[in-house]
């Protein structure tokens, strides 16, 4: 039985979704962020918000407090959502990447490895760190990062991985294809070609959008990581994805298509991102064996 988890990064778009899909379960939840607990997290209905309890830490700066929080509380169950985004952005200043995600992220799990009352620490990573592949590949696929946003993940992943074979450190890892659902950020692809439609704007497609992803809703994202809680192996790393892989322009054509908008009047082609991985196929035969997992909603 899950009393109570703690959401480390929790007002994210994945962070905030999964706290509303435990609250809703009655399940207590306290939320960790450096952010801001603003008035849209995540569409939470008033009821449901008066029972998260939210705590406002920065890992840079606050971990110490984090710890405390931890010990003081007892979590048996941690979901990590927390660490520097952004693909793009990690060029600028990949220092940041790596001070927040590797260095502070360990200097953490290193002040908590000895938590015996934690069953649980669930960590939410990235196809990314696989890099660009041709077929379905498996967890154990050789990692191939080409970005300090992947390369800062993936080394955490390790480093878990590291403190469960040293310390049983109960680290069980989920990697994720592109999710989305409501609430979610404006700027990703989704909510802003709906944007970009109602404002009768133009829409830049990277590369023409020929990149191809593979999108899982809200909804069947929660439903993983609640099913890694109760099922999970600690150490194990878990592929979460599902069969609706679309270009990123077959989505925005699929957008057009139900807002009855010209798509040739929507976009304008630019060049594609430096390091932009062409596409992600991850096999989530693991997670559906092991965590008796499946996805029920399609694109």
């Amino acid at each position: 039985m899950i009393k109570k988890i703690l959401i480390l990064g929790s007002n994210s778009f994945a962070g905030s979704t999964f706290a509303n899909f435990c609250l809703k379960k009655k399940i207590k939840v306290h939320g960790v962020s450096r952010s801001k607990l603003s008035d849209n997290f995540n569409l939470l209905n008033k009821k449901l918000k008066k029972k998260f309890s939210f705590f406002r830490y920065d890992l840079n700066k606050d971990r110490k407090k984090i710890i405390s929080l931890i010990k003081r509380n007892k979590y048996e169950y941690i979901v990590d959502f927390m660490g520097q985004g952004m693909v793009a952005e990690s060029w600028l200043y990949p220092n940041h990447w790596i001070d927040t995600n590797i260095k502070n992220k360990t200097l953490l799990i290193n002040e908590i490895k000895n938590f015996k009352f934690l069953k649980k620490y669930i960590r939410i990573s990235t196809p990314e760190v696989y890099g660009s592949n041709k077929f379905k590949i498996k967890e154990n696929f050789i990692c191939n990062p080409t970005t300090p946003y992947a390369i800062s993940h993936m080394a955490i992943d390790f480093m878990l991985l590291a403190f469960y074979k040293t310390f049983n450190f109960p680290a069980i890892i989920l990697r994720f294809s592109n999710f989305y659902g409501p609430g979610q950020q404006l700027y990703r692809i989704i909510p802003l070609t709906i944007l970009k439609i109602l404002k009768k704007e133009k829409l830049q497609l990277h590369g023409s959008g020929k990149s191809l992803r593979s999108f899982i809703f809200s909804d069947d994202f929660s439903k993983a990581i609640f099913c890694s809680m109760k099922k999970g192996n600690l150490g194990e790393i878990y592929n979460i994805s599902s069969n609706d892989i679309l270009s990123i322009s077959e989505v925005v054509r699929k957008i057009s298509e139900i807002m009855r908008y010209d798509y040739k009047k929507l976009v304008v082609n630019v060049k594609d991102r430096k390091s932009k991985d062409f596409k992600y196929l991850m096999d989530s035969g693991k997670a559906k064996r092991k965590l008796k997992w499946s996805n029920l909603t399609t694109f």
